[in-house]
């Protein structure tokens, strides 16, 4: 067992799963009936090479390639762990860049390459609630982000039916073969540079409810049943206090 392990955690491992996981995101792409709802802001703004960070929960990170034009002007920002190294080689099939960096890996690092990105007119992807947590609790580093680079953000999340939820933290949406999907691009969230502690969690709040709002949105549309938020400490399961 720990031989297999040490196969699959190897670098040619890692590509073969990569190209796999690729080669069923075309399939996915091919046959299902995808919708995109409110892109037409951030297309222009791609088109115009005007920066912004684009944020969506872990759990419907698969398919976000299909939300916009311009792949290679889009860096997903991915942890070093292996599972990050297996999205940089899923996306990168097409043609989207990636960041590496987390809270405790890289994190000042790749701070410093995402403002030097977004100075460039780049775009930036992120995951609020990643790499490990809490679901769908959004954290205060992609506000930080947003006041170093002085760009807004915008929520982005897609619903697929059928699909197969995991019962992972995240509870990561797995689209099926030939599914009905639909994306929805949010408003942006402009967050001032002089923002004070008070003000970023205000924000964080804002982008936190965005998110579940227009994911509640998505699922309704396709008839799925939503998906809850973590609870927090002293919040009874279920409730979207």
């Amino acid at each position: 067992m720990r031989f297999l392990k040490l196969i699959i955690r190897s670098s040619f491992a890692q590509r073969i799963i990569g190209w796999v996981v690729a080669l069923y995101m075309r399939l996915l792409a091919w046959t299902g009936r995808w919708q995109i709802l409110g892109q037409e802001l951030p297309e222009r703004w791609l088109a115009e090479k005007k920066p912004f960070i684009v944020g969506f929960w872990h759990g419907r990170l698969l398919m976000m390639f299909l939300a916009w034009r311009y792949p290679d002007r889009v860096h997903v920002l991915i942890s070093g762990h292996r599972d990050g190294q297996l999205v940089s080689r899923s996306i990168g099939y097409f043609g989207a860049k990636t960041v590496v960096g987390s809270k405790s890996r890289g994190g000042a690092g790749a701070a410093l390459e995402i403002i030097r990105l977004l100075r460039r007119g780049e775009v930036i992807a992120v995951t609020p609630d990643g790499p490990r947590g809490p679901r769908m609790r959004a954290k205060e580093g992609v506000i930080s982000l947003a006041i170093m680079g002085g760009v807004p953000i915008i929520p982005l999340t897609y619903a697929c039916r059928p699909r197969k939820v995991f019962s992972s933290w995240d509870h990561f949406n797995l689209p099926l073969p030939f599914c009905r999907g639909v994306f929805i691009w949010g408003d942006p969230i402009d967050v001032p540079k002089t923002a004070d502690a008070k003000m970023k969690e205000e924000k964080r709040l804002l982008l936190e409810n965005a998110l579940q709002e227009i994911t509640d949105r998505a699922d309704d549309l396709l008839g799925n049943s939503a998906t809850d938020p973590a609870p927090l400490e002293g919040v009874q399961p279920g409730s979207r206090e």
